[in-house]
């Protein structure tokens, strides 16, 4: 028999290597992942992979009873943990273990599990949970729609606490399975792909699957009754586009604008990149809102977007953001100028495209249209502030700098950096900073006072910087400029993102 000698040193540290870490050691994850436009937003001391939702929802009530499953992995020795929900909730267990949970702030459930998670642990969470989301207010306003025929999840810049618990911000993407139980006769719509249905003794349940990393707040829900049309892209891809089935005099001009959402789509590739989702499509509940937005897959409109007829550029505008805004998220929500000016922009490309004013015109107008006083100017759209996150200036000052990138780079360069971008950050965030150091790697151009410029300074660019950048070239300093043909179509979709709060 040999006996194995160990040296002192060694065999101490093999005993610490062995003593599991102390109560002491493990603390709380923050109540906010960090924002500080929104310092409630989301949560620390995780990262979730995957939410399964298996959720129960009677229209007439409003009544929605959930069973939400998280797969996450702890960023830290944690002691316990922050999720974002609204909904009163009846258990919760980590890990198989029933773990303590209460309700603080108005959208806090703070969760202690049976014993503290190493830093680097896998973690299964269920919560159950139960409550009508319409009577929900968080920071005053609800994300949540009472229909004729059921309800609607979407808001920005959060919406999922209204329905599900999660880390309700951004930077915590993930993968998402939607499952929702609707009486016969009623749908439910989500992002992603119907997997399936069925129905069983008067209730019909609708697998929805997003299979690409997904922001909470691009999470949606619709239930109603829906005209539903199908169809598939020449890559394969399915388009699933809903209507509700009483929106009036709405209901042409809807269907003929998100009907070409595939169309739109094709052509945003040849801008922007190959798509980047499973699915296509879009909605329209009946809702009494005025706002679209970019919910990933399947954008949702407000049938007060079309009530002056066909309006294809929010469209352009809401599939733009699936590569700007979707798959490159924001970092912070300071960082929104990458969702909405790109947005804007590619209204002013499909513009050009259709022969209805050029992306250069269409800078000039809105440059003359706003002299030196207008607040217009005031606004920063690198970094405009919560109560400015959606002001008009975003997304024209916004396009205004990305037209004033491409005079700078050329068409060469320009067109490099749009279908770059959103493949060199694929499915994950950034900010705006990122985006300049970008656009400077790929057009070995000094880049940094151009954007300070447009998008930074809380001042008109002067008309000669104007015309260095080759903006307002066409005409005086402050001159009338000619309206371009497109701009109606597109100053109707300047409350797209007008959220109501």
């Amino acid at each position: 028999m040999h006996r194995r000698l160990i040296a002192p040193g060694a065999l101490a540290a093999s005993l610490l290597l062995a003593i599991p870490a102390s109560a002491a050691d493990f603390t709380p994850g923050a109540p906010g992942i960090g924002d500080p436009y929104y310092p409630a937003s989301g949560n620390g001391g995780y990262d979730v992979s995957h939410y399964d939702l298996r959720l129960k929802y009677q229209p007439k009530s409003d009544l929605l009873e959930g069973t939400a499953t998280l797969n996450a992995t702890t960023t830290q020795d944690l002691s316990r943990f922050n999720l974002d929900l609204g909904l009163k909730v009846s258990e919760v267990r980590v890990n198989g273990k029933k773990a303590a949970f209460k309700k603080t702030g108005e959208q806090e459930l703070e969760i202690t599990p049976a014993a503290g998670l190493p830093k680097g642990t896998p973690i299964t969470v269920v919560i159950r949970y139960a409550g009508k989301p319409s009577e929900v207010k968080i920071n005053g306003f609800t994300a949540w729609a009472r229909t004729p025929d059921g309800g609607v999840a979407a808001q920005e810049p959060e919406s999922a606490a209204w329905w599900y618990p999660s880390n309700d911000h951004p930077r915590d993407k993930a993968t998402y399975d939607v499952s929702v139980s609707v009486p016969d006769g009623s749908q439910a719509i989500s992002n992603g792909v119907l997997q399936s249905q069925s129905s069983k003794l008067g209730w019909t349940r609708f697998n929805w699957r997003s299979n690409k990393p997904q922001a909470s707040y691009l999470t949606t829900l619709a239930v109603g009754k829906f005209d539903i049309t199908t169809d598939k892209t020449a890559d394969g891809l399915p388009v699933l586009n809903a209507y509700s089935k009483d929106l009036g005099d709405n209901a042409g001009a809807a269907r003929a604008s998100i009907e070409r959402s595939t169309e739109v789509a094709e052509w945003l590739e040849t801008v922007f990149g190959k798509y980047p989702f499973n699915a296509l499509g879009g909605y329209v509940p009946n809702v009494t809102s005025g706002f679209a937005l970019e919910t990933q897959t399947r954008p949702f409109y407000s049938p007060r977007q079309f009530a002056g007829g066909s309006n294809v550029s929010v469209v352009v505008h809401e599939l733009a953001h699936q590569w700007y805004g979707d798959s490159v998220s924001v970092d912070g929500w300071k960082d929104i100028w990458i969702n909405e000016g790109f947005a804007r922009y590619s209204q002013w490309l499909w513009s050009e495209k259709e022969g209805e004013g050029t992306a250069q015109e269409l800078a000039d107008y809105v440059y003359a249209q706003h002299p030196a006083d207008d607040p217009f100017w005031k606004v920063k759209p690198g970094d405009p502030g919560p109560e400015k996150q959606f002001d008009i200036a975003v997304y024209d000052r916004g396009a205004l700098a990305l037209q004033a990138l491409r005079n700078a780079v050329g068409e060469k360069s320009f067109a490099a950096i749009l279908k770059g971008w959103p493949k060199e950050h694929a499915y994950g965030n950034a900010t705006v900073g990122d985006f300049v150091k970008y656009a400077e790697k790929v057009s070995g151009k000094p880049l940094a006072s151009l954007f300070d410029a447009w998008l930074f300074q809380p001042s008109r660019p002067a008309a000669p910087a104007a015309k260095k950048a080759g903006i307002a070239r066409s005409s005086a300093a402050g001159a009338a400029a000619a309206e371009p043909k497109s701009w109606k179509s597109i100053a109707a979709t300047n409350g797209v993102h007008d959220h109501g709060h």
